[in-house]
């Protein structure tokens, strides 16, 4: 699976870095993305819905941080 570690960014930068790291990523792909950004959860699913993507897990870790589990449309 692909890693996008967007850690101690802050909006709008977590949801670009993802956008634009899954740029070109062929449909099925699985994507683990971290952020700790209060926001990245309501702004990734908000992009997955108009993308097409699923958010299939989110896991809570030490610290605030938040890991998702993304399979690309």
């Amino acid at each position: 699976a692909h890693q996008i570690d967007a850690i101690g960014l802050v909006c709008p930068l977590p949801i670009l870095r993802f956008k634009k790291r899954v740029q070109g990523l062929p449909s099925g792909t699985r994507v683990e993305f971290l952020a700790d950004d209060p926001t990245s959860r309501r702004d990734l699913q908000a992009l997955c819905d108009m993308a097409g993507h699923t958010l299939e897990w989110v896991r809570e870790e030490d610290e605030g941080v938040l890991r998702y589990g993304v399979c690309l449309a």
